[in-house]
């Protein structure tokens, strides 16, 4: 199910599971830090007085959200803490990676903690998709990540649209299990994913379902 919503300066498009996901951030959120919150506010901040068009939920047949934005005890078990750049979704391995804002690739990888991975620029807005599914490979017209197996192949350059299929959930790089860790930047400033599906959730309630298909 796809729902949209509409303003006169703001839309919004939520894929799958990805309205009741983000509700579950009314207790999920408070984990973040201080310090990781108030960049983020400042982040959205700064970009609410432009114009969001058409930002898709980033992940398909979501479970829960397994790590947040900010400080934790180190993913690898050891002792003392690290600070975590992005938002941990768990989902089934193989499950699709939506592109959440309409934007060009500018980065493809597979040779980092992150794993198979994809960067898309949308304005100001950087997106990072890590741990997927693929790898990344060359030819004369340059770098690519393919999964062939979903059918999924994203070049560096190319322009994908918010909700599109861009990769699938793996398990590549440094990871304990399936999921989608999913990274933002705005003007370069890493910002709490949490507060930004926060508002959109918030969108929905303020303004209700103005349509709906499958």
């Amino acid at each position: 199910m796809l729902l949209r919503f509409l303003s006169h300066t703001q839309t919004f498009v939520f894929a799958g599971r990805g309205l009741a996901a983000i509700a579950i951030f009314a207790g999920f959120i408070s984990q973040s830090t201080q310090q990781g919150r108030v960049r983020a506010i400042e982040a959205q901040n700064q970009v609410a007085v432009g114009t969001w068009i058409g930002a898709s939920f980033p992940v398909e047949n979501f479970q829960a959200y397994t790590s947040p934005f900010g400080v934790r005890q180190a993913a690898d078990g050891s002792p003392g803490s690290e600070y975590h750049r992005g938002l941990d979704m768990a989902a089934p391995q193989g499950s699709y990676i939506r592109n959440w804002w309409t934007g060009k690739v500018v980065e493809v990888s597979d040779d980092s903690a992150c794993g198979t991975s994809v960067v898309v620029q949308s304005g100001q807005w950087e997106h990072i998709y890590c741990h997927m599914q693929g790898r990344v490979e060359k030819d004369s017209r340059g770098r690519y990540m393919i999964d062939r197996e979903g059918g999924i192949q994203v070049w560096e350059g190319q322009t994908v649209v918010a909700g599109a299929r861009i990769g699938r959930v793996g398990m590549t790089g440094r990871t304990t299990g399936p999921h989608l860790h999913w990274g933002l930047k705005f003007s370069g400033q890493w910002v709490d994913p949490a507060l930004v599906l926060r508002a959109m959730y918030g969108e929905q309630v303020k303004r209700g379902v103005v349509s709906a298909r499958p």
